[in-house]
């Protein structure tokens, strides 16, 4: 099944001669269980991507479907909902809230959706120990190492019962051991759970933990491929990264 689907999806900014085109439309169908890398050149469209793959942005023209439900016939509440409920985002520099544990962290999108403390915590404790982290569990953010920060980031990303993970450069601030366990994290989370996710990167080795890699210019989809079982043959091809 189709988890996010995009079709034709272009996004305009400004107007005049300041327009610029950040997506030219834009069509990419991602399925349950599958982890799609996009990669591109800097201000190639790979942030607006994702940022109105989640809804966080209207697109210009085009249509985006998340689990069926087409975003433009959604309220701002409903759409506020299926950003709590089936979207989990991961930034490269975590946004966690410094004043919370890591369990507060990872719980609190559950207590915002109504679910009850309690009820969030469990939650949110199953998902620190399915990402090795029971144990930094009362930890605040600026006790954990980087990698523990991120994974902190991902538990609370894929925490309940969410289907799509966008993840924007996660390991852009990691050295390559850690990077490499949050691509590895990632991947596990869509196949253990089901999840669908879109991760950008700039790391074509990071990017061969994906089930498929599409590459973006100018707005542009320029070439998709199924990636292969290592890096090598992603480097070796003149993609742009």
């Amino acid at each position: 099944m189709s988890m996010l689907e995009l079709r034709r999806v272009s996004k305009v900014y400004g107007q005049g001669p300041a327009q610029v085109r950040a997506l030219d439309q834009v069509s990419l169908s991602v399925d349950e269980g599958a982890m799609v890398a996009v990669m591109g050149p800097s201000g190639s469209g790979k942030s607006t991507l994702l940022t109105i793959a989640g809804s966080l942005e209207e697109p210009t023209d085009g249509e985006v479907r998340v689990h069926g439900a087409e975003l433009a016939r959604m309220s701002r509440n409903d759409k506020a909902r299926l950003r709590r409920r089936t979207i989990g985002y991961v930034f490269q520099d975590y946004n966690l809230l410094p004043g919370l544990t890591a369990a507060e962290n990872v719980s609190l999108p559950l207590e915002l959706d109504g679910r009850s403390a309690r009820r969030a915590r469990a939650a949110g404790l199953t998902a620190l120990q399915e990402l090795g982290l029971a144990e930094r569990a009362e930890s605040y953010p600026d006790e954990l190492s980087g990698g523990e920060r991120q994974r902190v980031a991902i538990a609370r990303a894929v925490v309940g019962e969410r289907r799509l993970l966008l993840a924007d450069e996660p390991s852009g601030a990691l050295d390559s051991g850690n990077a490499e366990a949050v691509m590895r994290l990632v991947h596990d989370a869509c196949k253990n759970r089901r999840m669908a996710a879109v991760v950008v990167t700039h790391d074509a080795q990071l990017a061969s933990w994906a089930d498929r890699v599409v590459f973006l210019r100018d707005g542009r989809i320029t070439d998709q491929t199924a990636s292969s079982p290592g890096p090598e043959s992603l480097l070796t091809q003149g993609r742009p990264q």
